[in-house]
């Protein structure tokens, strides 16, 4: 069995919070839904569990922080072109997310990221490996 992960992430709002991502493409496995969680479907083995805030502080004693002011955490997922990547932000932007930085092109690898509805990060980047600098 491959290693998969999922990664728990709290949310205000989990039927906003759902909205958003389907305008994105995701889909949720009903069998980990309910009115506490959802588990978002990312890939064959990427799943994002989007948690009400107080369900989440049922797993940890920490607070969880501000996103308005702290990042604890930047998500980054691969997409298969640059192309890809402009969409899934703009996606993002236009269902009420926010542009995190500045695209940035280094020729080999593209990258820009956007802030869900919870201000959590999301890196989206697309590379050709065979384009990388050699040492």
């Amino acid at each position: 069995m491959a290693t998969q992960i999922f990664v728990n992430l709290p949310v205000k709002d989990l039927d906003k919070s759902v909205a958003f991502f389907t305008e994105l493409g995701y889909s949720f496995n009903p069998n980990f839904t309910d009115e506490k969680a959802t588990c978002m479907i990312i890939s064959d083995t990427i799943f994002a569990m989007l948690l009400v805030e107080p369900y989440f502080m049922g797993f940890t004693k920490k607070e969880i922080p501000d996103t308005s002011k702290t990042a604890e955490v930047t998500l980054a997922l691969s997409r298969e072109s640059r192309a890809d990547v402009d969409s899934i932000v703009n996606m993002a932007i236009k269902a009420g997310g926010k542009a995190h930085n500045e695209p940035n092109d280094m020729g080999f690898m593209y990258s820009w990221g956007y802030e869900d509805l919870d201000g959590h990060i999301w890196e989206v980047m697309w590379m050709d490996p065979s384009g990388m600098p050699q040492e």
